[in-house]
């Protein structure tokens, strides 16, 4: 049965701020397909030269503005935080010689494994290097982030179990603030190997995160008995109070009938299982009684981690064209009235070694079924910052004068 109930849902593609999307599209001579995108304003807000590349025109009836994030330091964790009310101005280090020998050696003896390498690398880096080793020893692979705050500990699927390898990443992060180790997260990268062999990362992915400190928007709608749902690794960021968290990670749970597709040769990517996630979450946000509504907030990853770190131009692309191709089957379970936020959570910066984190202008998106770029009355340029975006979900469920209370200018 359908309920006339409102539903907001605000999408994060990551990794693709304004500067790295006009990089792509420099380096990238070839056709970029964004329609939906181009329709909901995103060539509005690119630089002029630019706006050649979009040559579908905006239908005027979304909401597109350049923001600039507020806080110190270009992170997934800082970008969604912000979003959510939270302004952070601490600077975090990253640890280009690895980590202390002492703090390893107090973690193997809580976790009852040595770890090994210990070096900053790339992701996929990390894992190809020392695979074979890990996975004749049951050591994790520990290794530090060439443009995050945190410590890594890759670990495949067949030799550590999941819910053991959570255990060790909360506890690789509870050890590090005992010692007064500055970082943010403490990731256990889950990955496998598919029959031929390629190392795969898994959604099963888990984030030990540092405490928020202060509540967040997710909190007020959750405390408000707004139904919120997280898709994907956004409740790994934004570690709170959620009714729902969503991650998918076998192809058996995609609906085949609505076509969505895989970008990656090998399948790497995840944003299908988040695509999939949302659609499930907005019909059971239609046909589930919440009579104070829904919030979904979904993370777009492939664009940051199997595209941007990479510095994949093409792929990155081809996986903003995916995305850009499913948004009308968000848009089909969007009821009238319904608010469809889209926006990033930080730039990629492409150096020749490694794709960086960057600090740079982000889209905001916003669209209301069935209203003009007014958006119903709702106000923007409300609040500094990525939080503007929180401000305009805070009133769309009437919750705006609690949401000013959070936000410590």
């Amino acid at each position: 049965m359908k309920h006339k109930q409102q539903t907001a849902l605000l999408m994060v593609i990551d990794a693709v701020g304004l500067s790295t999307l006009e990089y792509l599209l420099d380096k990238f001579p070839g056709k970029v397909k964004l329609p939906n995108l181009s329709r909901l304003g995103l060539g509005e807000i690119v630089r002029p030269e630019y706006r050649k590349r979009f040559p579908v025109k905006s239908a005027g009836k979304a909401y597109a503005a350049r923001v600039s994030q507020v806080s110190a330091t270009a992170d997934s964790l800082v970008g969604h935080r912000e979003m959510m009310g939270v302004l952070d101005d601490r600077t975090y280090d990253l640890f280009p010689d690895g980590f202390d020998k002492k703090y390893l050696a107090e973690l193997a003896k809580r976790i009852g494994r040595k770890t090994f390498f210990n070096k900053m690398a790339a992701g996929m880096e990390a894992i190809e290097l020392n695979a074979a080793e890990h996975e004749r020893t049951g050591s994790p692979i520990a290794y530090a982030s060439k443009c995050d705050p945190l410590i890594q500990l890759a670990m495949n699927e067949a030799v550590i179990p999941v819910h053991e390898q959570h255990k060790i990443a909360d506890t690789a992060f509870a050890l590090a603030m005992e010692m007064g180790i500055p970082i943010t997260r403490a990731i256990a990268r889950s990955y496998v190997k598919n029959a031929q062999g390629e190392i795969i990362r898994t959604s099963n992915r888990h984030d030990a995160v540092l405490p928020i400190g202060q509540d967040t928007l997710v909190d007020i709608l959750h405390d408000n008995a707004v139904w919120t749902v997280a898709v994907g690794k956004t409740s790994d960021l934004v570690n709170t109070a959620y009714h729902a968290k969503v991650k998918l990670n076998h192809e058996i749970f995609i609906d085949p009938s609505l076509g969505l597709r895989f970008v990656h040769p090998k399948k790497k990517d995840t944003n299908p299982f988040s695509i999939q996630g949302t659609i499930n979450a907005l019909e059971a946000a239609h046909s589930v009684y919440r009579p104070k509504g829904t919030f979904i907030f979904t993370n777009l990853v492939d664009t940051d981690s199997v595209y941007g770190h990479t510095r994949d131009i093409e792929g990155a692309l081809r996986s903003l064209e995916e995305i850009d191709r499913t948004l009308p089957l968000i848009e089909k379970n969007l009821a009238k009235g319904d608010l469809l936020g889209l926006t990033a959570d930080h730039g990629m910066l492409h150096r020749e070694d490694y794709g960086y984190h960057n600090n740079e202008p982000l889209p905001f998106i916003a669209w209301r079924k069935g209203y003009d770029r007014k958006l119903g009355g709702l106000k923007t340029g409300t609040m500094p910052g990525l939080a503007d975006i929180g401000s305009v979900f805070a009133q769309y469920f009437g919750l705006h004068a609690e949401y000013k209370k959070i936000v410590k200018l």
